[in-house]
């Protein structure tokens, strides 16, 4: 019994203010993480969470617990491609990450396809979300999908759209990984092209055809800010105009950054800059 007492010692017996230690202290039984917004970023198509690499120290540095999940299927979850995910498994991924750290007062951050997922985990969690920061992103309405998310469109444009990105996909299944140039970065930068070839995967057509579903009504009063890229704009996918519309005020804050589209690595220090403005 001795032997016992030695190797498991009884332990301090536990209040409901938490636990008193040797020094008559009381110690918190679960820790005070978040003194400041948990950040969770979010990558678009054929990226991964290493697109964050060069945003991430900054935002820690500034003192955020920062998150950087890859979606079910692309980059290093490329393995988990059978069976085939789309928005629906996307979502799932990042409520899971939200509610399994016990997240609250997130900041909450979607690059690209990425606003289509973001927007729809911030109507999920409503609770936890503490302010939305699209970068040029998708800013999806209830019923929505990837084609049909761009402000006024008419009907046959998003049909088009949809047959378009049908037709990017030559298995039918699977988007192949786009040249650098496609987000914004140009080819005679040959060691940052480069390293994007190496990093991008196929991503999944079905994500992009599957619409959004509004559970909470939508992310109505949640503080959301639109960062639209300018140096060259995307305007095919119709970033400018969600840009437009955040200019109009209420909810949202409108900035711009003058870069192609992929601005998490081709200005990561400003990305990051207007990332903690959109936290503080």
């Amino acid at each position: 019994m001795r032997l016992l007492s030695l190797v498991f010692p009884r332990r301090p017996k536990a209040t409901a203010a938490g636990t008193k230690s040797k020094l008559g202290r009381k110690e918190k039984q679960v820790p005070d993480l978040d003194r400041k917004s948990p950040i969770v970023l979010v990558h678009g198509a054929w990226h991964g969470g290493w697109c964050w690499d060069l945003v991430r120290p900054h935002l820690e540095a500034a003192g955020h617990r920062v998150f950087t999940p890859t979606l079910t299927g692309l980059s290093d979850r490329a393995h988990l491609a059978d069976p085939v995910p789309g928005l629906a498994t996307h979502i799932e991924d990042i409520v899971r990450v939200i509610e399994a750290h016990e997240l609250r007062h997130v900041t909450l951050v979607g690059h690209s396809y990425g606003g289509m997922v973001v927007t729809s985990v911030a109507d999920r969690l409503k609770d936890r979300i503490a302010r939305i920061v699209y970068i040029d992103a998708a800013v999806p309405e209830d019923g929505d999908d990837f084609a049909s998310r761009i402000p006024g469109a008419a009907p046959e444009s998003i049909e088009r759209m949809r047959e378009a990105f049908r037709g990017l996909a030559p298995d039918g299944v699977w988007i192949p990984a786009m040249p650098p140039e496609v987000v914004g970065v140009d080819p005679a930068n040959t060691e940052l092209a480069d390293w994007l070839r190496r990093r991008l995967t196929p991503h999944p057509v079905q994500s992009w055809l599957e619409p959004v579903r509004f559970v909470n009504g939508g992310t109505g009063g949640i503080a959301k800010t639109y960062i639209v890229c300018t140096e060259p704009p995307t305007a095919l996918m119709g970033y400018t105009l969600h840009a437009d519309e955040a200019r109009k005020g209420g909810d949202w804050t409108c900035r711009e950054i003058a870069c192609g589209h992929d601005t998490m690595v081709l200005k990561p220090e400003e990305t990051a800059r207007l990332i903690l403005e959109a936290a503080a």
